[in-house]
């Protein structure tokens, strides 16, 4: 397959496995790269020193070795309330990433350093104003993300989106992201104007995804309707889901704590604050028996049915976009 995104990453397959908070590791991917699509992680999965460094290393050298076409990428937060948002930035400009994801801020920095040396650089937007202004500061593309995403979903169906994006940037590589989890996923989106698709959530019930194994099952036995929104993680909506300890906590910011993030005094440390511990509640949900659980998750859980290895799930994902189109052929 031959798209923008294929193009412009050099892969051989226009998917992205999306970047994950705490999910996302090496392992995975270097997985991906080998089965010639692009692996990205964010960078705060990373957060002791020397570790960022050391994982950008393995991974150049694996992209070296490769024998089919595939590549990395890494998100940064780029909004004001992340703390290691310049020391990150630096490494990966030295380090030389492929490409960048940026989320929830200015990309200006993070565009104008990685094209210095050629990277790409892909802004997360659920909107057009947002796009627009990631346009204007020249940016490769966006990751649209539509209803149905883990983790910071938007408002917008992306039967809607993604054609909106095209209509205003038709130079621009748009990549969905929002409940894609089969082949016939990647080929509705790519039918309306996508260059590409980015895959997250079926990539955590994966034998190389490093949370636990409750995680995993919950993945598998979940269903659309068991994933909710949240302002309790990051003071953003967040998908997660339904568990019994999320519906004991609640999903709303109480009335204190909206005022303190909107607050011009007070909004950036507080926000900071509610990052940080939600961070810490996130960490401790992925480890094997803790009660405590905030499982991030999108609705694609629904056509989500097993465990597999992260080149099952891209060969399954690559066969299944075929068997799509010659059905979609058959009735033309």
């Amino acid at each position: 397959m031959r798209t923008q995104l294929t193009d412009s990453l050099q892969i051989d397959f226009p998917m992205i496995m999306a970047p994950m908070f705490l999910v996302s590791n090496e392992a995975m991917i270097i997985a991906a790269m080998n089965n010639g699509i692009a692996g990205s992680f964010p960078s705060l999965n990373y957060r002791k020193d020397g570790e960022l460094e050391k994982v950008l290393d393995h991974l150049n050298n694996e992209k070296e070795k490769l024998s089919v076409n595939g590549t990395y990428g890494i998100n940064l937060i780029v909004q004001k309330t992340n703390p290691l948002y310049e020391k990150h930035l630096k490494i990966c400009i030295e380090k030389k990433v492929p490409f960048y994801i940026t989320s929830l801020g200015n990309p200006k920095q993070v565009i104008e350093e990685a094209h210095g040396y050629g990277a790409k650089v892909f802004c997360d937007v659920t909107n057009i104003a947002h796009a627009q202004k990631c346009f204007e500061l020249g940016c490769d593309g966006f990751i649209a993300v539509g209803q149905g995403a883990g983790g910071h979903a938007g408002p917008n169906p992306l039967q809607v989106l993604i054609p909106s994006l095209h209509q205003h940037f038709p130079t621009s590589i748009v990549i969905a992201a929002g409940g894609i989890a089969t082949g016939a996923g990647v080929l509705s989106m790519l039918s309306m104007g996508a260059a590409g698709v980015s895959v997250g959530t079926r990539f955590i019930a994966t034998l190389e995804a490093g949370v636990s194994i409750e995680y995993k099952n919950a993945i598998v036995n979940s269903e659309m309707q068991d994933i909710v929104l949240t302002e309790k993680i990051s003071g953003t909506p967040c998908t997660i889901i339904d568990t019994p300890f999320a519906k004991k906590i609640g999903y709303k910011q109480n009335w204190l704590e909206k005022q303190l993030s909107t607050n011009s005094r007070t909004k950036k440390y507080f926000k900071m604050w509610v990052q940080l511990s939600g961070m810490k509640k996130l960490e401790a949900s992925i480890h094997p028996g803790n009660y405590q659980t905030l499982w991030c998750a999108g609705q694609s859980v629904e056509l989500i049915h097993e465990i597999s290895s992260v080149q099952e799930v891209i060969e399954h994902i690559k066969q299944q976009t075929q068997t799509a189109y010659q059905d979609l052929k058959s009735i033309f």
